[in-house]
């Protein structure tokens, strides 16, 4: 047994006892099971490496501080609540459409923080009273806001698996953007449709209208919307004129958050931006311990060994590991999944279009939100529509969980002709 095997192992018990059995945060588990892999390597504690892993994802970690700040202010405001009125409003007499926009709604969090969380515990909790009130069950409405809330953490602009993917190969977070829409935004309209159209047969607008809060869009109407507008603007001037606009995402949200304060109801700021970070600091601390996760495994040699190892299985086994062991790593992290099997199954696919493949390795690595025994995504929507069971969550994320994997992995045979399409 090789050395870097026994390192790994070591790495990989030590982090699921920290998980499972000592129940300690995931952030933690992933130093520990980092400060092992020294040990046993022969490298004692290295500080030096530890801290340098602990800030290797300092750009992402600041991106999603201040998303999270400008989401929760928007939210704040009324703009999420005033959207999802205003979308209800316009296409109720259309049932499809408006449950499509519904599910967009739903995701927007997940898009700007990265998180799958954020995007449930605030979009979800505001769509998810909408969806029953037109018909739709309890269980099916808690798995489109929980699927919504993975899809928008894997759609652009903010893909933190994708960002951690493309580090491990130093590869710059350039060009997504389309690979993601083309990915999630299908999948979206399936979801919802397959989950929640065959119960909206026809929506009369004045008999649930009395029990929406309309109050935000009465009073304050299109400035609701001028903080997202702004942000938008932005982010796009950055990508046309780089030399003249660039800002940096965290700037923008934070300039976009600013601006919020002047188009709704009045909110503190300060406190604001306080629970944002507080709800953000898990993710945030996952972050640092995938950091440090991964520069131990460069320091010891455990990425290469998991990258020659996976290099010389045949090519359909190849697709089958990744679709089983991404997703079930990611039952402890979707990030952890996204650094530990995802770059080195991006080395795998050297040979395909890098963007292409990363972006659906990501989306196979976003199912780790849905998986016991954390379940993230399943749970929080599970207590958002009141619902006891989150099992109940996850067999109806079956299909749709189905057609993400086997989507994904039809993009990544496929890289090279979608690339020069969009490209």
């Amino acid at each position: 047994m090789s050395i870097e095997l026994i390192v790994f192992l070591g790495m990989i018990a030590v982090f699921t006892l920290s998980c499972f059995k000592l129940k300690l945060p995931v952030s933690i588990a992933m130093v520990l099971s980092a400060i092992t892999g020294t040990l046993i390597s022969g490298n004692g504690i290295p500080v030096r490496h530890l801290v340098e892993g602990t800030f290797g994802y300092l750009d992402t970690i600041l991106v999603i501080a201040t998303a999270m700040i400008f989401m929760k202010t928007i939210q704040e405001i009324g703009t999420l609540n005033a959207l999802s009125v205003s979308i209800l409003r316009k296409f109720h007499s259309s049932p499809s459409v408006l449950l499509i926009f519904l599910m967009i709604v739903s995701m927007f969090p997940g898009m700007i923080t990265g998180s799958s969380t954020a995007a449930v515990l605030t979009a979800g909790s505001i769509v998810a009273p909408i969806l029953m009130l037109i018909g739709i069950p309890m269980v099916e409405t808690a798995t489109i806001i929980a699927i919504g809330g993975i899809l928008g953490m894997i759609a652009p602009p903010v893909n933190v698996p994708a960002m951690i993917i493309g580090g491990g190969i130093d590869m710059p977070y350039v060009g997504f953007t389309i690979p993601l829409l083309l990915l999630t935004i299908p999948v979206a309209i399936f979801t919802v449709i397959y989950l929640g159209r065959k119960y909206v047969k026809e929506i009369n607008y004045s008999t649930i209208e009395s029990k929406i809060n309309v109050d935000e869009l009465n009073k304050y109407g299109v400035k609701l919307y001028i903080p997202i507008v702004l942000g938008v603007i932005l982010m796009l001037l950055g990508k046309v004129m780089p030399s003249v606009f660039n800002l940096g995402m965290p700037l923008i949200f934070l300039i976009s958050a600013i601006s919020a304060l002047f188009c709704g109801k009045k909110v503190n700021f300060l406190k604001v931006s306080k629970e944002a970070i507080k709800e953000t600091l898990p993710v945030l601390g996952i972050l640092m311990g995938v950091g440090m996760f991964i520069q131990v495994m460069t320091l010891t040699g455990v990425r290469g060994f998991i990258v020659v190892n996976s290099l010389s299985l045949p090519p359909a086994m190849i697709y089958l590991a990744m679709a089983i062991t991404i997703p079930l790593f990611g039952a402890v992290s979707s990030f952890g999944a996204a650094s530990v099997l995802g770059v080195p199954f991006l080395m795998v696919f050297l040979a395909q279009n890098q963007i292409v493949t990363a972006s659906a390795i990501s989306f196979i690595a976003g199912l780790g939100d849905l998986m016991p025994p954390t379940a993230l995504a399943g749970i929080f929507a599970a207590q958002v529509v009141g619902l006891k069971d989150y099992s109940l969550v996850l067999k109806k994320s079956v299909v749709p969980a189905i057609v993400i994997i086997i989507y994904s992995i039809i993009f990544i045979i496929f890289s090279k002709e979608i690339a020069s399409i969009i490209y």
